[in-house]
């Protein structure tokens, strides 16, 4: 049987407060659920409010299966929400609150033995939008072993970014991800002057010594680049919901197939199926057992 690995979701905990009502989100928190889910042993290193949405998110985190034994707290900010609106396709627009708890977060002892231990760690840009939490994550990010994967999900939000925290953030990772209009934001802003997905995804590739840049194309399915390899994927036709998580699912089902050495074909089509599942639910973080698990899985019964 092959043991969990140590799944790090670092930066942002927030509650997304939908038309429907709110629920737990923030992109590590989300891909850490989901790779629990997956199998392996998901943990958020995040910082919450000594507040009442505080402690219903660390209620909530528990319920979902995952310890908040590195979840801070900080009695001096609000715990982190995010207004969140829908467009007819199902894609959210976010206002996020600023100056909350995870903009905070602090180096100590327990996350320095954390990022010793992690096997994978994804984090973001936005949990960077602060100078405390940037020195922080970039601690997290210089205590990991060199061979563990460090995936920078660019995840831009609002203004919340700058052509800096992207650069820094790439020299961390080994591992991209973003958005096929994150890319060319990204692009833009680091002045790669390519014209298409592929040869702006190979240029940051050779520019950064990354092993992988994954672009997500929404309904579009995703592509693929490393060295050797471009492996597209059309995605999979599904009645939308709402796409909160759906990226976060992609992520985390990259993560768990791709440290067990699967091929990028396989990879690709494992996590195009999850998070086309996730799309149809309500949320980030939609209940999942096993039966449902392995419903998911019925379209690769090797997943």
């Amino acid at each position: 049987m092959i043991k969990p690995s140590v799944m790090v979701g670092l930066g942002e905990v927030l509650w997304d407060l939908l038309p429907s009502g709110k629920v737990l989100g923030g992109a590590p928190a989300n891909f850490a659920y989901m790779a629990n889910v997956l199998g392996d042993q998901g943990i958020v290193a995040s910082r919450i409010g000594v507040d009442p949405l505080g402690n219903e998110a660390s209620e909530s985190l528990e319920r979902l299966g995952l310890t908040t034994k590195y979840l801070q707290q900080d009695d001096q900010h609000e715990t982190g929400a995010a207004e969140v609106e829908f467009d007819s396709a199902g894609q959210p627009t976010f206002r996020i609150k600023g100056s909350v708890s995870w903009d905070y977060l602090q180096w100590t002892l327990a996350w320095e033995e954390l990022s010793a231990i992690a096997d994978v760690v994804c984090f973001g840009s936005l949990a960077q939008r602060s100078s405390d939490s940037a020195a922080t994550i970039d601690c997290f990010l210089r205590n990991t072993r060199s061979r563990a994967l460090r995936i920078f999900d660019v995840n831009l939000r609002q203004s919340f970014y700058s052509a800096d925290v992207l650069r820094k953030s790439l020299q961390h990772a080994n591992v991209v991800k973003l958005t096929d209009q994150e890319l060319h934001r990204v692009s833009s802003l680091l002045r790669l002057n390519e014209d298409n997905e592929e040869t702006l995804a190979r240029s940051m590739l050779r520019e950064w010594d990354l092993w992988l840049v994954c672009v997500t194309r929404g309904a579009r399915g995703s592509l693929l680049i490393s060295e050797t390899e471009t492996v597209e994927h059309n995605g999979f036709p599904v009645e939308v919901v709402d796409t909160i998580g759906a990226g976060d699912a992609f992520t985390a089902c990259f993560a768990h197939h791709f440290i067990r050495g699967r091929t990028l074909v396989e990879i690709s089509e494992f996590a195009n199926q999850f998070a086309s599942w996730v799309a149809t639910q309500t949320g980030a973080t939609p209940r999942i057992d096993h039966l449902q698990l392995q419903k998911i899985k019925a379209c690769n019964t090797s997943l």
